[in-house]
């Protein structure tokens, strides 16, 4: 059962062809935490096929009527083959990413994902990661290449893929409510190191 612990929302962009983990692993975590969040078809479709066949049907899609990034205080992009070039041809979904990231709204990017950050601007002088295959993206932008496995500067959280989803997912949770909130939240999912 879901016990909301925050008037903070949170949308995760679904696009055809993402790495599923990434995604879902956040919207459970962010779910267990409290914290409403939304899975957001970037086509009009809201039912999208990840990169290993998996259909997942969205809550919403950018084309739903009434539709606003503004509705949410963070974005989340997860990675993926050809997932991440979907989102990064989304040109509203872009759009909205830099406009968060200049009013120091929550922007999250996992996998492949971070390379759209690092081309739009978003990672110039800021330690991020990626997945090893879109780090050179991150370095040829400006970035200040970090080894973690999620990486928190500021109002941008980065990450590096499907293994680290579980860290990343809990980077957004102490954005959101702190370290204790993450500290309730380990024993709840059996992370035990």
């Amino acid at each position: 059962m879901f016990r909301q612990s925050t008037d903070k929302r949170v949308a995760v962009f679904v696009a055809n062809g993402l790495e599923e983990i990434e995604g879902l692993t956040v919207v459970d975590l962010l779910f267990r935490a409290g914290i409403p969040t939304d899975t957001v078809s970037i086509t009009p479709e809201r039912t999208v096929t990840s990169s290993h066949q998996v259909t997942i049907t969205c809550d919403r899609s950018i084309a739903d009527e009434g539709f606003s990034f503004d509705d949410y205080d963070m974005l989340v992009l997860p990675g993926g083959m050809p997932g991440t070039l979907n989102l990064k041809a989304c040109e509203p979904l872009t759009s909205a990413v830099m406009a968060f990231d200049q009013a120091g709204k929550g922007v999250a990017a996992i996998c492949a994902a971070p390379s759209i950050l690092a081309e739009l601007g978003i990672l110039t002088n800021r330690p991020a990661t990626s997945n090893p295959n879109f780090q050179h993206v991150l370095v040829e932008n400006g970035a200040i290449l970090s080894e973690e496995p999620a990486v928190v500067d500021s109002n941008v959280i980065t990450s590096k893929g499907m293994a680290t989803a579980i860290p990343f997912g809990l980077e957004i949770v102490r954005w959101f409510l702190g370290d204790a909130a993450v500290e309730d939240l380990k024993p709840r999912i059996v992370l035990e190191h």
